[in-house]
């Protein structure tokens, strides 16, 4: 059987995932502002939509940092460091699955519920420091009234109703569906097709708004119109994704392999 990846020492090796977050988003940004000729797509909903569905971290609020220095100071208080691009190749997805594909990857044994219970908490921590998505929070806005809205997240309900409040957007969404609905998650076709029903609109008649590829494959697969926002909010430059329906990294951990017990950690 394949040996884990090795891994160098966490407390030499381990960057800080906040700031390498930040350098990377403040990069990307420089770059668009700089790009004079670049025309970059703008949001729309076609006439023929009679509803909008929009994922909540990353797509309505700016709370990708916010989440990944949760996560790092999670993983921290084992002694263990996650690789930010694990992170970003799950994203979109519950935090128990993310747990325990790094298990799986990776070779540990984090026990997984004390484990989303304390990245959930340190998360809301830092909730109310998140700030609306331009141009997919002025979408939202300005169809409140105009079309039914639902928001279909990944995340813990108190992290996401939380998040809805700190921007200022909570009320313009009579739907809001997490990961705490019981309903398969993303790229599963269920937590949209479920957002549909509540809004009474036809699958085929709605628009999902996502910036992870678990979102948007889970749109696509509801027969949804599958719109990727992160040409329009500073993520990768890519072309918004338009489909119809349809039927290994290394981790850098503590060189106590499993981790360590002191400090309040809590490996199984």
């Amino acid at each position: 059987m394949a040996s884990a990846p090795a891994i160098p020492d966490a407390a030499v090796t381990r960057p800080r995932l906040i700031e390498a977050v930040e350098m990377s988003i403040e990069s990307e940004k420089a770059l668009v502002a700089s790009a004079i000729n670049l025309e970059v797509p703008t949001l729309e909903a076609p006439p023929w939509i009679q509803g909008l569905i929009f994922d909540c971290d990353g797509t309505l609020a700016d709370t990708m940092a916010l989440h990944y220095a949760a996560w790092e100071d999670a993983f921290a208080a084992l002694n263990l460091y996650c690789p930010l691009e694990f992170l970003i190749r799950h994203n979109g997805m519950p935090t128990d699955q993310i747990v325990r594909r790094y298990n799986a990857e990776f070779g540990q044994h984090v026990a997984v519920a004390r484990f989303v219970a304390d990245k959930d908490r340190r998360s809301q921590a830092r909730m109310d420091q998140a700030r609306p998505l331009e141009p997919v929070a002025t979408l939202a806005r300005d169809y409140h009234g105009r079309l039914p809205m639902a928001v279909v997240s990944g995340g813990a309900r108190a992290n996401v109703e939380r998040t809805l409040r700190a921007i200022g957007l909570r009320e313009l969404f009579p739907v809001v569906l997490t990961a705490d609905d019981g309903l398969p998650p993303k790229p599963a076709p269920d937590l949209f097709l479920e957002a549909a029903r509540r809004l009474g609109v036809e699958p085929r008649y709605c628009q999902v708004f996502e910036d992870a590829d678990a979102g948007l494959e889970a749109a696509r697969r509801a027969g949804m119109l599958a719109t990727d926002v992160r040409p329009m909010v500073g993520g990768r430059m890519e072309q918004v994704v338009v489909h119809p329906p349809r039927s290994r990294s290394s981790a850098q951990r503590s060189s106590r392999p499993g981790g360590d017990r002191r400090g309040g950690g809590y490996n199984e």
